[in-house]
């Protein structure tokens, strides 16, 4: 039997600011000589610039690939080729989770070093010593696990202000269930993503992550819809990336993630944001809990507010989906899933009575608090 331990695990260095971009090479050159840069065409027209520039002052080649859209088995075998062609010592995702997630994944099968430079603040997942791995329709297939976390995560929040807004939005669903799913962890003493039972640290930086986004989410929302970098941004985009990344990883996932992994299965989700999605999961723990209703109420009003959905319909589903709904509950509830995390059983018959009570829950609480009413989303083809 294997001893029982707590343990905590970080990236090496984390660099976050306005212009931070132009010191990326200052700080890659302290890992490694031969970098390979990953990044798609649009996010590589608006930051390769600064990349390339800051590589050529530390003295670095600038060897970039191309990435599609999902983090797949078979985009991380292509890059771990094109390491090995390259002879390259440190891969660097740059742009979203997926990106970083492919980099991370292709840099430890070819046993190199990683770094991690989003260019949106929209997942925790730059931090963490994990990739999650879809399918190209953009399913849940796995989660991979790594000995280490990225040696660097570099984030310049000038590049967060200039993106849409949905990005940050999305970032905060995603975040938001970090200190839910802690809690219920801790509660459970379960086993976190790190590999061992929450620690005191993991569990506290998931609170604070919730208590930093309830404080600061609205004004800097509001900073990046004219392009701007406040204070408030610079804590949001902490509490998202760092705070959170920390705290989901150490502190340990329930529900609200296994209910995003199930909703994936169904096609009206998607083209959806990881965190509208985590949104929807973490409504749906709370109503598992039978978390108190003031709790439930603040949670669906503040979410609305800031832009995430709260309803079925705004996730493209409704009650009469049985089939879906079924498919989700069944998924979210598969050996090995998160959710048996939570401090007792969970069946998936439980996840469908408690994914179809938040259509009308939400609908209510919209109404008794002013809220405009959800409007369905139509997957863009």
């Amino acid at each position: 039997m294997t001893t029982p331990i707590r343990t905590v695990m970080s990236p090496g260095r984390y660099v976050q600011g306005k212009g931070a971009i132009d010191r990326l090479g200052e700080f890659v050159a302290q890992i490694g000589s031969a970098p390979v840069i990953v990044a798609d065409d649009v996010v590589w027209g608006f930051a390769g610039e600064q990349v390339s520039a800051s590589f050529a002052t530390a003295g670095l080649r600038v060897e970039r690939v191309e990435f599609g859209r999902f983090a797949t088995a078979a985009a991380v075998d292509a890059l771990v080729e094109k390491i090995r062609a390259t002879k390259s010592d440190v891969i660097i995702g740059v742009g979203g989770g997926s990106t970083i997630d492919s980099a991370k994944a292709a840099g430890f099968l070819a046993g190199i070093r990683w770094v991690s430079v989003p260019t949106v603040a929209s997942t925790d997942a730059p931090t963490s010593a994990l990739s999650v791995i879809y399918t190209e329709e953009g399913e849940f297939v796995e989660y991979r696990f790594f000995p280490r976390n990225p040696d660097l995560v570099l984030i310049d929040t000038q590049i967060v202000a200039n993106a849409p807004v949905e990005f940050l939005i999305a970032g905060i669903g995603d975040a938001l269930a970090t200190w839910l799913e802690a809690r219920a962890t801790a509660t459970a003493n379960a086993t976190t993503m790190a590999g061992g039972l929450p620690t005191q640290t993991g569990t506290a930086l998931a609170k604070l992550s919730w208590d930093v986004i309830w404080e600061n989410a609205l004004p800097a929302l509001d900073a990046v819809r004219d392009n701007l970098v406040t204070p408030a941004l610079e804590k949001l985009v902490e509490a998202n990336t760092l705070l959170s990344g920390l705290g989901f990883e150490s502190g340990g996932l329930a529900a609200a993630h296994a209910i995003h992994n199930g909703l994936t299965a169904a096609p009206q989700t998607h083209g959806l944001t990881h965190g509208q999605k985590v949104n929807i999961g973490s409504l749906t723990q709370l109503v598992l809990e039978g978390a108190p209703r003031t709790e439930v109420e603040d949670f669906i009003e503040f979410t609305t507010r800031v832009g995430l959905p709260t309803t079925l319909t705004e996730i493209g589903l409704g009650l009469d989906d049985e089939k879906e709904l079924r498919a989700i509950a069944t998924a979210s509830t598969l050996p090995g899933e998160t959710i048996h995390n939570m401090p007792f059983v969970v069946t998936a018959d439980d996840v469908l009575d408690a994914l179809k009570s938040i259509e009308r829950l939400s609908r209510s609480v919209r109404v008794a608090r002013g809220l405009p009413a959800p409007v369905r989303y139509v997957q863009k083809h």
